[in-house]
């Protein structure tokens, strides 16, 4: 694996390394020593799947709450999504900057978003579809978000979103969650 770290610290690109043959092709996904040997610390202990019917579907920016901060490694495993990570962490020196970068299945690629920052996505194809591995567990009632067109944040999605839930629509800025 290739990993690449961002402007946002403790936030990863992760590169597949593709040994290809007559066969087609294989690549590591996941390696705990690998993610040790770049100081990342992180066992998933669940993983979940977000399958988007539609293209323009937008779920975010997500968190949640001390003491249950998530880390999560994300990869699109079908189609092709803008796959975001905002630092919400106040003493940061990266604090409110955003990384955005394309996953599809085609790339391989995966982000790393680990605890302190806020995720979010826009689907860029019908039948979307992503796959997290998380630590820790979710924690119901410690989840939160702000809205994905936060101006102090300033995000710059490639399109305007067509779906989104109405819990999402209606998040508080940035600002009002974490003070």
């Amino acid at each position: 694996m290739i990993f690449t770290e961002t402007e946002i610290a403790g936030v990863f690109l992760i590169e597949p390394e593709v040994i290809e043959d007559e066969r087609g092709h294989f690549a590591r996904s996941f390696c705990a020593r690998e993610f040790s040997d770049h100081g990342i610390d992180f066992l998933p202990v669940q993983s979940n799947i977000s399958a988007n019917k539609s293209a323009y579907t937008l779920r975010g920016m997500h968190f949640h709450a001390a003491p249950y901060e998530e880390t999560k490694l994300v990869r699109c495993s079908a189609g092709k999504i803008f796959d975001i990570a905002v630092d919400i962490r106040p003493d940061s020196p990266s604090f409110r900057k955003w990384i955005g970068v394309e996953l599809s299945r085609e790339n391989g690629r995966a982000l790393f978003i680990p605890a302190g920052c806020a995720h979010g996505f826009l689907t860029l194809e019908d039948d979307s579809e992503v796959f997290y591995q998380m630590s820790p567990a979710y924690t119901p009632g410690h989840d939160r978000g702000f809205r994905w067109n936060d101006p102090a944040v300033g995000i710059d999605w490639p399109g305007e979103p067509r779906v989104i839930s109405a819990r999402d629509a209606e998040l508080p800025v940035l600002e009002e969650v974490i003070g």
